[in-house]
């Protein structure tokens, strides 16, 4: 068992990761309900000028931002539906759309901290090592870039007849109330520049959710019933994390020394991604994090090799995490159907793409 000082110890590395997961939640399930996400799709479906190509660039962008700002389960659960239902309503093909968020909430969530809890996670590590937001930034800056241009390279190269052409009417926009609307929007803008500082994302992500809610209670109460706030999950990773850090503490961790081996040469750095890549499919990106960090921590290379695995390698099964998990129940509910073996394959090489391009500049 855990003695006190452990266990305070492990809740105040583990207790701001959770606060923030449920106030981000707050702020993009209020967001939505206020119309960021209809429109922001249905600006790109302006902006792209009937050209089918130009409106999937545009829907990348907002992908991407989506993802580095909000965190990679918002791009998931919220930006799907737009995406699919702007394709339904302009007559393209929803499999890209589809697949774009897909991957890039995953491969997309490399950039800041706040992207992925994984990265929240890590960035404790990188304080220990005395490098802080700012290191983490530097170091991620160019993996980033490489995971979602080999995204997306390999998006078009797959599904190249699909975004050609063009498309002929413009897909009408839902009402909205334009006070709240701007008021999300803005919110949304102003996290995004004090995430991207590193001011505390806990803190941050909590105010933003409160001004959000004072602004919604007074405009329409309505919008704050029944908000997705995923107290279960939260829980769920609360003792996720305590049964990992008990596992390491008895045995685990020698066993995944000898495994993943201790050094930054280009082929331990590739060694250690793969392994989380691998590990990320078999049981899940955030369990998969959380052990191999004990044999990862000492080095900021070894961590950043680490995320590259755990972030943009789990495209393959369909549990290799839960922005996967959600994706797949927001298609089902719009009645778009991928079949699983398809997946699979487009999923790895995308994952073989896009990992190896966010690698190479630790390697290098």
């Amino acid at each position: 068992m855990l003695s006190g000082g452990e266990l305070a110890e492990l809740v105040a590395r583990v207790g701001p990761v959770l606060v923030f997961l449920l106030a981000i939640t707050v702020v993009a399930e209020i967001s939505d309900r206020a119309g960021v996400f209809d429109v922001a799709g249905h600006w790109a479906a302006r902006a792209g000028r009937h050209r089918t190509l130009v409106l999937w660039l545009l829907f990348v962008l907002v992908a991407v931002a989506c993802t580095v700002v909000l965190s990679l389960d918002t791009t998931a659960v919220l930006l799907t539906p737009v995406g699919l239902a702007v394709a339904r309503q302009l007559g393209l093909s929803p499999v890209p759309f589809a697949l774009s968020t897909l991957w890039l909430a995953n491969t997309a969530s490399l950039l800041l901290p706040v992207s992925n809890l994984t990265n929240l996670l890590a960035l404790h590590q990188f304080d220990q090592l005395g490098l802080g937001h700012a290191g983490y930034v530097r170091l991620a800056a160019l993996p980033a870039v490489g995971a979602v241009v080999g995204t997306v390279a390999v998006l078009f190269l797959l599904h190249r007849r699909e975004l050609s052409g063009r498309y002929q009417p413009d897909a009408p926009p839902e009402p909205h109330d334009r006070a709240l609307l701007r008021a999300a929007a803005g919110v949304c803008v102003a996290v995004g520049p004090l995430f991207a500082v590193g001011l505390n994302p806990a803190l941050v992500s909590t105010a933003a959710a409160i001004v959000l809610v004072a602004i919604t209670a007074r405009r329409d109460r309505r919008v704050l019933h029944d908000l997705a706030v995923p107290w279960r999950m939260a829980l769920v990773l609360a003792v996720l994390f305590l049964g990992i850090d008990l596992a390491l503490r008895h045995g685990l961790q020698a066993w995944l020394q000898e495994v993943a081996g201790g050094g930054t040469s280009p082929g331990d750095l590739a060694r250690l991604a793969g392994l989380g890549a691998v590990s990320a499919n078999v049981v899940n990106n955030l369990p998969a994090y959380l052990a191999l960090e004990s044999v990862a921590r000492t080095e900021p290379d070894r961590l950043m090799a680490l995320l590259v695995g755990v972030n943009v390698g789990p495209l393959v099964t369909p549990w290799a995490s839960l922005a996967t998990l959600l994706w797949a129940q927001r298609c089902r509910t719009a009645g778009v159907v991928m079949g699983r073996w398809s997946l699979a394959v487009q999923g790895l090489a995308c994952a073989a793409v896009a990992g190896a391009l966010a690698l190479a500049p630790l390697l290098l």
